[in-house]
């Protein structure tokens, strides 16, 4: 009896071990993330508005949007307005999540037929892509390893203290937005700004502070201590010195030329801080 009591348990932990072992379907797919995301959507003219769209995502199935505009993905509305002020193609396109994390990406061109007059784009050779984009800019360097290299990606500023500039015409009394595409991994103890002043960098001695920072990353204050990727104007944390506040407006007292100033130093991220789709526009 006790041995036939022993064979028995012996056969049980047996099939247990056994059954234990076996893939459970139910985790494997248990139905919880969805892999046929919609990811399509609308691009819609805004009435009254030049060369503003709608990009309207659909929205069955999904729960947040992520739209590219041409200068790198950045979390949006399911229903995002944004203004293309320039000419040209744009490739517009969004990466639709759904349930569990499921994503999923649609492209779609659309096609500006001319400038907006009054919002056109200062800056040139902000993209950084060819050579004659970078002639454009001037570098200046303030401490030993500081640097900027372009490449495919953008402006690469890393390690060091360094800035990059270029001059623009202005417009007295006329209200202006400056803005740029900016990525990079976690920082330590560094700082990011952008600064629109009359005195030419490349002739000033110390750091470059004429007109006070406009808007910038600075990790003491809460902004760049983790990755970072997306519009400065939505991303950065620093105060417009002029207004007081967060902004990205500037105004100039005198019409003539300005110069548009970024610099950056301190414990930057070991890949560096990247910009493109540098920005100078009217209001």
């Amino acid at each position: 009896m006790k041995k036939q009591r022993f064979l028995l348990l012996f056969f049980m932990t047996i099939v247990l071990s056994i059954t234990s072992c076996q893939p459970d379907d139910s985790i494997v797919n248990n139905g919880l993330t969805d892999n046929n995301v919609d990811a399509s959507f609308q691009i819609v003219p805004v009435e009254g508005k030049v060369n503003v769209y709608k990009l309207v995502a659909n929205t069955t199935g999904v729960t947040s949007s992520l739209w590219d505009t041409g200068a790198g993905f950045y979390a949006g509305k399911m229903v995002e307005e944004i203004s293309l002020p320039d000419a040209g193609t744009y490739t517009i396109s969004h990466t639709a999540i759904g349930k569990g994390g499921g994503k999923a990406t649609t492209s779609k061109e659309v096609i500006v037929a001319t400038s907006d007059p009054l919002k056109g784009n200062l800056v040139k050779g902000g993209s950084f892509v060819t050579a004659e984009d970078q002639a454009n800019w001037k570098i200046v360097a303030y401490g030993a390893g500081g640097n900027w290299t372009y490449s495919a990606k953008g402006a690469t500023v890393s390690g060091g203290h360094a800035g990059i500039f270029q001059a623009i015409d202005v417009v007295k009394d006329k209200e202006y937005t400056i803005d740029m595409f900016v990525t990079g991994d976690a920082s330590t103890d560094m700082w990011f700004e952008v600064y629109a002043g009359k005195a030419d960098p490349a002739t000033t001695t110390g750091d470059y502070s004429d007109g006070g920072k406009v808007m910038g990353l600075n990790t003491w204050d809460g902004c760049g201590k983790t990755a970072v990727s997306g519009k400065l104007s939505a991303i950065g944390c620093t105060k417009n010195a002029k207004l007081n506040e967060k902004s990205n407006v500037v105004k100039f007292d005198t019409t003539g030329k300005i110069y548009l100033m970024v610099r950056c130093g301190g414990g930057i991220a070991p890949g560096g801080l990247t910009i493109k789709g540098v920005e100078l526009r009217g209001k």
